[in-house]
């Protein structure tokens, strides 16, 4: 039984959270005309574009893997400049 209440919940959840999304699409044409007479219109930045969006994501990947490439290239210059000093003063 502890079930059926359970999913009646999510269900409930679920049907309120559309019902809302619902109004606030049908009523934001209005409140923007209401925005507008009171001088509140905020103009917000278009979202960008499926192509920005990769482009981004590809540059965010690119810097992020020469970082990595440089730490990992100072540390394998570390361990090979520390090897030819001792092997050097071996000699």
């Amino acid at each position: 039984m502890n079930n059926h209440f359970h999913d009646s919940r999510y269900y409930l959840a679920r049907a309120a959270e559309h019902a809302r999304l619902g109004v606030a699409e049908t009523l934001e044409p209005h409140a923007d005309r209401v925005r507008s007479r009171l001088g509140l219109a905020v103009e917000t930045e278009p979202e960008p574009s499926r192509l920005e969006a990769v482009r981004a994501d590809a540059l965010g990947l690119e810097r992020r893997a020469a970082h990595r490439v440089r730490g990992v290239a100072g540390d394998v210059r570390g361990r090979v400049d520390g090897g030819r000093s001792s092997d050097a003063d071996d000699r």
